[in-house]
């Protein structure tokens, strides 16, 4: 009988399956503790494995890829509780009970400059050219207060004549429908009354 703490992954048919020890296997081989009944996938496709508190998906080089919340496993990723493991058309879904679970969690924003990749809570987020720059200057510029002239200058440097407020605050406006669960009482991009505006991180909220 597995611990009521223990982690566990939900497929599609709502069957749990408990991670109790220390490797969990997946792949189409009836060996595998999680046998999945698809053509795209391996016979021992991805382990997901425990160290200690920690959960980590590995995918074992399977031909089809694993894929996290959308994106591709190369090696090894943790797990948190919410997220979506696929393997070929199966789709199972990570809970973690020894999670603490909070009124309101902090977002989680990754912004992959290189890359061109935003993330909010790990999944991937599409943005305009401008909503993407808007973001990349005020990252840069994290806990810190950023004003209307410093963003129009940034944003919009192919214009010289200037940028009107009313650019500006349509902008982050469009950006907080992005990153933040609820736009009308944002907790990421904050407004500094007559000062601008500045993107928290968790640690500024602690």
């Amino acid at each position: 009988m597995a611990d009521a703490n223990t982690p566990y992954v939900r497929d599609p048919s709502k069957r749990e399956h408990f991670l109790e020890q220390a490797i969990t296997r997946l792949g189409r081989a009836v060996e595998n503790e999680i046998v999945i009944v698809s053509k795209r996938a391996s016979r021992e496709h991805a382990h997901i494995r425990r160290d200690g508190r920690r959960v980590f998906l590995d995918d074992l080089g399977s031909t089809n890829g694993t894929f996290l919340n959308g994106e591709r496993v190369l090696g090894s990723m943790q797990l948190r509780d919410g997220d979506q493991i696929s393997i070929g058309e199966i789709v199972f879904t990570f809970h973690d009970p020894d999670t603490t679970t909070r009124e309101t969690p902090f977002p989680e924003l990754e912004v992959n400059v290189e890359a061109g990749v935003v993330r909010l809570n790990r999944h991937a987020i599409q943005l305009s050219p401008k909503e993407f720059a808007l973001l990349i200057y005020l990252d840069e510029n994290r806990g810190k207060v950023c004003s209307k002239d410093e963003i129009g200058r940034t944003v919009w440097s192919e214009y010289q004549a200037g940028i009107y407020d009313y650019q500006i605050e349509n902008l982050v406006r469009r950006l907080r429908t992005k990153i933040e669960s609820d736009a009308n009482t944002p907790v990421l991009l904050i407004t500094v009354r007559g000062l601008g505006y500045k993107l928290l991180g968790k640690t500024d909220m602690e």
